[in-house]
């Protein structure tokens, strides 16, 4: 691969701009595809990574808008840099293939795609594909270990958030731990209502909304970026106390059915829907400062 990146400059000369570029899509397609199966029949067959195949769709999709900086931008390689980055995706990749290690062998698409752009095009279209590029960091399967020692203070935060929200609102609920009673029934928030994975997904969600926003406004980003963590937990809080009432009203048939599957997607909806709130709100007050400022 290295030196097919050296001579396909020189093969490339009157042919088309995407010629250079066979060989590196060929060779990325070697690489990964294998990993791509792995994934689906493994971690994205699960709904802890079940948002993989999208992750991996939305960057293709950022790749397609940008694609014009691969053959049109600045044709000055940065060896010095590119090499390097591409010697570590490499390792991190034959490390994770050969060891069954996901968080090396997914992760060293991000070396790996950096260096590649570096060799090819040099700085400024890596600056241009920055995004898509880190943004494949959510296709990684998060660590055991940290899954682990975040799901314990989620649910127990959420299980009590949910406990005092409908005690204040009058319902018969109580507490033991994450196990919530409520009239006959008890509810236990289990790993996957602690919201973990979903404030994965939704942090995904909110940093792409980000970019594709691009608000050049400094503070409005970080107001934004800095609220999508809450706005995730509050979320997953209003998913479990909608669980909480269904089981309450309807039944634990009824909980545990299709209303459950569709609190999930709701949580998604009234995360973004925040989301867009929080920035709507913000660009009335920055417009109405701007105006009052006016003579």
């Amino acid at each position: 691969m290295f030196r097919v990146l050296e001579q396909q400059r020189a093969l490339a000369a009157g042919r088309s701009p995407w010629f250079c570029w066979l060989p590196v899509g060929i060779g990325l397609l070697v690489l990964y595809v294998p990993t791509y199966v792995t994934l689906w029949k493994g971690a994205w067959d699960t709904d802890d990574q079940a948002h993989g195949p999208l992750i991996l769709a939305m960057v293709g999709w950022l790749f397609y808008r940008e694609c014009r900086v691969l053959v049109d931008g600045e044709d000055r390689p940065w060896g010095s840099v590119g090499w390097p980055l591409l010697a570590v995706g490499l390792l991190l990749y034959v490390l994770g293939r050969s060891q069954d290690i996901l968080l090396f062998e997914v992760g060293s698409h991000i070396p790996v795609l950096a260096g590649v752009v570096l060799l090819m095009r040099g700085g400024q279209a890596l600056r241009a594909l920055w995004f898509p590029i880190v943004f494949l960091v959510f296709m990684v399967p998060l660590p055991g270990m940290l899954v682990d020692a975040l799901t314990n203070p989620l649910k127990r935060n959420v299980s009590e958030a949910a406990e005092h929200l409908l005690y204040w609102a009058g319902y018969p609920i109580a507490r033991s731990g994450v196990t919530l009673t409520i009239g006959q029934y008890q509810l236990l928030v289990a790993d996957a209502c602690s919201g973990m994975h979903s404030l994965y997904s939704l942090l995904a969600l909110g940093f792409l909304y980000l970019y594709l926003v691009d608000h050049r406004d400094l503070l409005r980003n970080i107001v934004l970026a800095s609220c999508i963590v809450p706005i995730a937990i509050g979320a997953n809080i209003v998913r479990v106390v909608f669980l909480v009432l269904v089981t309450y009203y309807l039944g634990d048939e009824a909980g545990q059915g299709f209303l459950h599957g569709f609190a999930g997607m709701a949580l998604f909806t009234v995360a973004l829907l925040l989301l867009f709130l929080i920035d709507g709100l913000f660009g009335l007050v920055r417009r109405w400062r701007r105006s009052a400022s006016t003579p």
